[in-house]
């Protein structure tokens, strides 16, 4: 079977007699047991609802054309609720009672945190689309690898919008209480320092609270001439572009992809809201100033319609998914193991594989696949099939 990123498409191969030689025929029909994290309630439930989107799309594929190796792929789904604590009980779960071949997820860095030492102690293989750069170790976590960008890939970029595009000098920095939220605000205004701009105002905001007017407030009486958000939390993002715009302020929003969530959308009091807010995008998920995606991300789009709803999420959600599932898929094609080891192995090996979402290299040394060159600064208003235009004055 292969599985390319020109259209992904899933072909059967003929390594089933092969895989019998060396392993008993039961092996050989036992499905391959993918676990499933994800955060599909809760207020960071708007990732989890387009990276499941994804997950179920790849399977069902994967499983119509004859699986892999002649094995059906099955997920089995926790949902962490982004709940440590219920992410860590689900992980355990996963590999102790449901015996799965990897794990994908969770969707939460403050849930990553928890769990990815349970994986490694277990050497479960693992792939998290979490960016808190300390979830990556090759010596403490060497089952453990990131298919999508690390806050430093994200810090630098918006880092770099708001001082060399937007030109601004003051900065307020804030994020959620979660576990992300705690350590990417520090990462960030630590940054900013180190590159000379002042951090005029920086907190963590309950993704809860219904009133933000308090924290805004104090961002315009401090001088901010740019609000750097992290978090995922839709509810969170849309409360503080509302208050911008009840303020009367005119200032730019700049940092976490999730400010461009479909969600966002619904609860905005009026589109206008959403305008100068300017979130990490990423090359293959966007759209150039001719409004052209990537040939490949257009022939997936194309041929999802009627499949998967992309209006109300965010494209790199759904692909990344994708292309977990396919990574899995293709360390058991390739090696004809699902043990943990050989699927680490062939990670181990992969070097520019062409996935939907991204190219990806992974070695020994390095389980950060994400190129730093398709990290890029987008549009948030300016969503279209879950792709958003590259902001301007972005090279």
């Amino acid at each position: 079977m292969t599985l390319t990123r020109r259209g992904l498409t899933f072909g059967a191969a003929g390594a089933v007699a092969a895989a019998g030689l060396v392993r008993p025929a039961v092996a050989a029909a036992e499905p391959i047991r993918i676990g499933w994290l994800a955060a599909l309630t809760g207020p960071a439930s708007s990732p989890g609802a387009g990276f499941d989107r994804g997950v179920h799309y790849a399977v069902d594929t994967l499983n119509a054309a004859g699986g892999v190796n002649g094995r059906k792929i099955e997920v089995i789904t926790r949902d962490t609720q982004g709940d440590p604590t219920k992410a860590v009980n689900a992980t355990q779960e996963l590999i102790s009672r449901e015996k799965v071949h990897a794990i994908w997820g969770p969707t939460n860095s403050g849930e990553a945190l928890a769990t990815v030492p349970i994986m490694a102690r277990q050497k479960m293989p693992n792939l998290i689309p979490c960016v808190v750069d300390s979830l990556i170790d090759t010596v403490k976590y060497p089952s453990v690898f990131r298919p999508v960008p690390s806050n430093t890939q994200w810090d630098d970029a918006t880092r770099y919008y708001a001082l060399k595009v937007l030109k601004v000098k003051k900065v307020a920095v804030v994020g959620d209480t979660t576990g992300y939220g705690t350590s990417a605000v520090n990462a960030s205004v630590a940054a900013f320092k180190k590159d000379g701009a002042e951090v005029v105002y920086s907190a963590q905001i309950d993704a809860t609270n219904p009133d933000v007017s308090p924290d805004m407030m104090r961002m315009k009486n401090a001088g901010a001439e740019a609000i750097v958000v992290w978090t995922v939390s839709a509810g969170l993002d849309a409360r503080l572009f509302n208050t911008r715009a009840n303020m009367g302020w005119d200032v730019p929003f700049v940092g976490h992809p999730a400010m461009g969530s479909g969600e966002v959308a619904k609860l905005l009091d009026k589109p206008a809201n959403w305008e100068k807010v300017y979130i990490v995008g990423f090359k293959n998920c966007s759209f150039d100033a001719a409004g052209k995606l990537p040939p490949h991300a257009q022939a997936f789009v194309d041929g999802v319609k009627g499949k998967i709803v992309l209006s109300d999420t965010s494209l790199w959600w759904v692909t990344s998914s994708v292309d977990a599932i396919n990574l899995i898929a293709e360390a058991v094609r390739k090696t004809g193991s699902s043990a943990s080891e050989d699927i680490v192995k062939y990670w181990n090996t992969l070097k520019r594989y062409p996935g939907l979402y991204a190219t990806y290299t992974f070695s020994p040394e390095q389980h950060n696949g994400y190129p730093t060159d398709e990290v890029v600064m987008s549009l948030a208003n300016s969503q279209r099939d879950g792709a958003y235009t590259i902001a301007p004055g972005y090279g």
